[in-house]
């Protein structure tokens, strides 16, 4: 199998980023639960030009994160996996399943509570950590396994964007039509420059500041902002050194070494009770470890199943229906995007800890899970780079 030198670029330095967020989250919680916890709370804490710390990563950081998820998501569209229709169709029927019944999970054991709201939460997929675990297993993961998990995970990031855009509004501010409008007119904008082959990254870049700027004081979360301008940005398909492969190789690394680890830090801060096994009685807590560890691979293998089946898609070489059941179990890895959505579904701040704890367990046993699964099915190592 032929794989661009952009996904090489792509999926390595999403594994080592991977390792980076997990030593950053072990860091954070073993500090949040030492004698110093207050003073490291107190530095996220910190006033930076009218908001503290953790929301300029939040809000600002975060949405050069989705900016380079769009770019990626624009690379698959049009020269990955996700450029010919009949390959598009799994990965895009696997990450609907692993959406939809995660949440249907969540929805279940929380019906009739006031943490409903949290059903996109179990819906994501860490990208960074699912990468970085496949990757321990060395040689012996066919490469065609690797290249139907990312593109999954890059679906399902998108399928988690739509979800923050529809249903988490800004908390904080009631949509402003024309703040939106603004945006929406440079976007415009953006797209006429891409249309005159305009390939300088600078209106670009002032532009997409723009479109952040006023997409933050709509009411919109300003993260939608870097995936909409994304895709405004020149993508020429024969040619690695355009515009958008040159940007989505210079972010590579910042975000898998700066943007996520510091998001990481600043999120990952909780406090860690006695509580224990008492924990899963609470509904939001079963929600999203059910819909993470159990939703995930089951939704991803059913939905998989169907699409072969009806015979829409075929799986690739050298994957069967249960290595899809063994990256399934890795989906449930949410971490980044979940806690992201957690923050945006509640204002109370127990509910806030609790989702973080609980997506936390529930990623860390994905992980766990995943990895011995896998590496249960892939007994023969075999190199299938080629």
């Amino acid at each position: 199998m032929i794989v661009s030198k952009l996904f090489n670029q792509f999926f390595h330095s999403q594994t080592s980023g991977g390792i980076l967020l997990i030593f950053c989250t072990a860091f954070s919680l073993l500090l949040a639960n030492s004698p110093i916890a207050e003073f490291y709370d107190a530095i996220w804490l910190t006033d930076m030009f009218g908001h503290s710390f953790a929301h300029w990563i939040n809000d600002g950081l975060m949405a050069i994160f989705f900016f380079l998820i769009g770019l990626e998501l624009k690379r698959e569209v049009f020269v990955g996996e996700l450029s010919d229709t009949k390959k598009a169709i799994l990965p895009v029927f696997a990450a609907l399943g692993g959406m939809l019944i995660p949440a249907f999970i969540f929805f279940l054991t929380n019906k009739g509570t006031d943490t409903i709201h949290g059903f996109g939460i179990p819906m994501a997929t860490d990208i960074a950590f699912a990468v970085a675990i496949i990757t321990m297993l060395g040689k012996r993961v066919p490469l065609s396994l690797k290249v139907f998990l990312t593109a999954l995970a890059v679906i399902d990031d998108l399928g988690a964007i739509v979800v923050i855009a529809l249903f988490y509004p800004n908390p904080e501010l009631p949509l402003d039509f024309t703040q939106f409008g603004i945006a929406i007119a440079i976007l415009l904008g953006l797209f006429a420059l891409n249309k005159l082959k305009v390939k300088s990254m600078i209106p670009y870049i002032i532009g997409g500041i723009a479109v952040w700027w006023f997409m933050l004081h709509s009411g919109i979360h300003a993260t939608i902002a870097g995936v909409l301008v994304a895709f405004t940005i020149p993508f020429d398909k024969d040619d690695s050194k355009s515009l958008s492969a040159k940007m989505e190789h210079a972010l590579h690394i910042p975000v898998a070494f700066i943007i996520l680890p510091l998001f990481a830090l600043a999120n990952t801060a909780i406090t860690i009770d006695g509580g224990g096994l008492a924990h899963f009685s609470i509904p939001l807590a079963s929600g999203i470890f059910l819909g993470l560890v159990v939703g995930k691979p089951v939704g991803i293998t059913l939905f998989t199943w169907i699409a072969v089946k009806l015979g829409l898609c075929e799986l690739p070489t050298a994957v069967n229906f249960k290595r899809v059941f063994g990256v399934g179990i890795l989906g449930g890895i949410g971490f980044t995007m979940s806690i992201f959505v957690s923050m945006l579904a509640f204002k109370d701040p127990s509910y806030i800890n609790e989702a973080k704890l609980m997506i936390l367990v529930a990623s860390l046993t994905a992980a766990i899970v995943g990895f011995i699964v896998l590496k249960i099915l892939l007994t023969t190592k075999q190199d299938y780079s080629d």
